[in-house]
């Protein structure tokens, strides 16, 4: 007969996740969920330029145009994103721009014509990033300033877990044709909006400010602190955004495939999925601006390693590393957004913050290619380097402002 006690392997499971997922309320989850499940059905976007030369019969460089309007759709959706966050609310924001990016995703994929593809893809871009900021502003509006980082990084999880999955069907249902990815996708967008309207209230703070007045992002634009974080992350956004962008390229001069490079970037989206639960509330514990600090320079290093390896297992290995970076910084970066916010301009700062990460999308081709047709690979990786070193530099220079306002975030927090 087996006597071994069930109940110490429950407890220490019930020990180990509760620091971890333990405390949040419902709506958090709600909104966790539909983050999931909004990232399980994006299969359009890493498949788009494939569908736009084969499916459409478009050339490269109008392909590469109607993305471009695209990614410039985005940049403006995170403007319009973070005002009306501020002024109609969270719920409904978020509501909006899922349900329209459905909308916006089927019509793309049965426009016909260069026109009608790129007026399609405007106003995708401009609805598809949208609801982050309002998604962002109802996590700080409802979770503790102790609690954010954690908060963020289950939410930078669950976009990974999706992504990964999503990456995987996708390329198995676009052999079979393009029509069902865009209806997965705009199914799945809207459902995530749907329900945020059904099971989350509005979370959206009344009373501390001007939030229905104009000039919201100039008083944004006015903190220097907000401004200056915006710009490191431009910087940082930059670098990162080289593995989705050029490293494909600079493997092809090494002699390897599209194949190879599959398998390196998996190691990507694997690591995150394995490592980010287990540190992701040890790394919120500590000053956020040092580990966003650690961080870049993890991912400075991994990439300038990059300069000294031609063969697969050299490329993964380096994605490692700059991925460990990835991992570090990201269970803070929102959580710093969140504590330099005032409650009523959460939205707008959340939305200066999204225009950063679309910028850096947008420069990160360009740039990259740049740099890799002019000195070749080792001129790009060692600049990703410099690049993630000056980050990392700025942040330093930001730190005593940053602890400063998450000081009185806290102290604010605690007298309430």
């Amino acid at each position: 007969m087996d006597d071994t006690p069930v109940g110490p392997p429950a407890g220490r499971i019930a020990t180990f996740l509760r620091p971890r997922v333990g405390g949040l309320p419902r709506t958090f989850w709600v909104l966790w969920a539909g983050t999931l499940l909004n990232r399980l059905g994006t299969m359009v976007e890493p498949f788009l330029g494939l569908y736009l030369t084969t499916a459409r019969g478009l050339s490269l460089g109008q392909a590469g145009a109607v993305m471009a309007v695209l990614g410039a759709g985005s940049f403006a959706g995170q403007i319009a994103g973070g005002a009306l966050a501020d002024r109609i609310g969270r719920r409904a924001t978020l509501t909006t721009a899922t349900v329209g990016t459905g909308a916006a995703m089927l019509a793309l994929g049965y426009a016909h014509g260069i026109a009608m593809i790129t007026v399609a893809a405007l106003v995708l871009g401009l609805l598809l990033d949208m609801y982050r900021p309002a998604s962002q502003a109802m996590v700080a509006d409802i979770i503790s300033p102790a609690e954010r980082p954690r908060a963020f990084g289950l939410l930078f999880w669950a976009v990974n877990l999706g992504w990964a999955f999503s990456m995987v069907l996708g390329g198995t249902l676009a052999r079979e044709g393009f029509q069902l990815l865009f209806w997965i996708d705009a199914l799945t967008c809207a459902a995530f909006g749907v329900l945020v309207w059904r099971a989350v209230p509005e979370t959206r703070v009344r009373g501390g400010g001007r939030e229905d007045g104009p000039g919201g992002f100039v008083q944004v634009l006015r903190d220097r602190v907000m401004v200056g974080y915006a710009a490191v992350m431009l910087c940082y956004t930059f670098v990162l955004m080289q593995g989705m962008t050029t490293m494909p390229l600079a493997m092809k001069e090494a002699g390897l495939g599209p194949q190879d490079y599959g398998i390196a970037i998996a190691a990507n989206g694997a690591l995150i999925i394995i490592v980010q639960p287990l540190v992701n509330a040890w790394l919120s514990r500590r000053d956020h601006s040092l580990v966003m600090v650690a961080g870049f320079v993890l991912v400075g290093a991994g990439y300038g390693l990059t300069a000294l390896v031609s063969s697969l297992p050299g490329f993964t290995a380096t994605i490692l590393v700059w991925t460990l970076g990835e991992i570090t910084a990201a269970s803070v970066l929102q959580a710093v957004v969140a504590d330099l916010a005032p409650p009523h301009l959460r939205g707008r700062y959340s939305g200066l913050y999204g225009m950063a990460w679309s910028g850096g999308f947008l420069l990160a081709p360009l740039g990259g290619t740049q740099l890799l047709g002019t000195g070749g690979p080792a001129l790009l990786w060692l600049s990703c380097t410099g690049l993630a070193l000056a980050a990392a530099a700025g942040q330093l220079a930001l730190a005593p402002a940053v602890r400063r306002r998450r000081a009185a975030v806290i102290d604010d927090s605690f007298s309430s």
